[in-house]
């Protein structure tokens, strides 16, 4: 009988199961209830008592082995299945694809409506020094205009904080670069506000700067007029509002005709008709000489907008938070939109 046995244990060793028809010989050769392995086990208990011992051993290793080339094959068994079960003309499963959010579409435009005329994109940190983003700005310390920006400030540093424009981008491409100067500056801000429907601790801004030489205020007016009739259309109305900026001077803010066709559109424009969209001036003479400048030889404007009111107004969004939310059944609704 061990003779038999061993003989088993090299045949199965040397055994190699090449489909489904061979894998289920094997097992029921071995494993079914009048196989192999039951006789073996039937056939032991006649034996006498001093050959049970190394037949029982042998008996166990042939069993073991039986079983772990069952569970082998089967293993693979089912992995070859699955293989041949694959029919690889089925289209894919399509569980929909990504898509640029809102946010990044209006700014992609707004900045590919600038690159067309010549201004190029200008980066810079969002953890900024006072300098950077206030004094060289024409706000000193304790200037009143600093209160118009709550600020987050790095509790180990006072003089760092998180921008809150990006100015600062401005302030840092003049210190390294001569006029003539083109750039827009977008990225992300960051103000002490309480979030609501029309308000955001975070936000995104674009900014523009054009310094050369006899820039004048008509041409601030063109490049708005140019800007605002490529984003909303020619046949919108634009006007212009004296304002207060410290780092420009005049200062003017840019209303469209929004309409009031609707009650959202009273309720968006507070029954005026008219919507700010962003402010802009000229370059402050004392902001020039703070980067070394020439302010008698250079002049310059700057303009700055919010990607958030620009986005809710093309896509008549309500909320604000929603752009921050990561809902998936709010971003979809942009799939489709170019």
């Amino acid at each position: 009988m061990q003779e038999k046995i061993n003989k088993y244990i090299n045949d199965i060793n040397k055994l190699s199961i090449k489909n489904k028809e061979e894998y289920t010989h094997f097992k029921n050769t071995f494993l079914s209830k009048n196989g192999i392995l039951n006789n073996l086990f039937n056939q032991f208990k006649s034996l006498p008592n001093e050959e049970k011992k190394i037949t029982g051993k042998l008996l166990n290793q042939l069993k073991q082995l039986v079983i772990n080339k069952a569970n082998t094959l089967s293993s693979n068994e089912e992995r070859i299945t699955k293989k041949e079960n694959l029919d690889l003309t089925m289209p894919a499963i399509y569980s929909g694809i990504g898509a640029e959010h809102p946010l990044s579409k209006v700014q992609n435009r707004i900045i590919e409506i600038f690159n067309k005329v010549g201004f190029v994109i200008s980066d810079g940190p969002e953890i900024e020094d006072d300098w950077h983003n206030f004094s060289a700005l024409n706000m000193p310390e304790h200037h009143p205009a600093r209160d118009m920006q709550d600020t987050f400030f790095i509790t180990l540093n006072p003089d760092t904080l998180l921008r809150t424009h990006t100015s600062s981008v401005q302030i840092r491409y003049m210190e390294n670069n001569p006029p003539p100067i083109r750039i827009i500056s977008p990225g992300r801000v960051y103000r002490k506000e309480d979030i609501s429907a029309r308000a955001h601790c975070i936000f995104h801004q674009i900014e523009g700067l054009y310094i050369d030489s006899d820039v004048n205020f008509s041409d601030l007016k063109k490049m708005i007029m140019y800007f605002v009739h490529n984003l909303f259309g020619k046949d919108v109305k634009i006007r212009f509002r004296p304002s207060f900026f410290p780092f420009t001077e005049p200062s003017a803010e840019v209303d469209i005709y929004w309409g009031l066709n609707s009650e959202a559109d009273y309720r968006i424009t507070k029954g005026t008709g008219w919507l700010e969209i962003m402010g802009c001036g000229m370059v402050d003479p004392n902001v020039l000489e703070n980067v070394n400048i020439d302010a008698t030889k250079f002049s310059g404007f700057a303009f700055g907008l919010g990607i958030e009111r620009i986005t809710m107004l093309l896509h008549q969004v309500d909320d604000l938070r929603l752009f921050y939310e990561n809902d998936i059944r709010f971003l979809k609704q942009f799939n489709q939109i170019h």
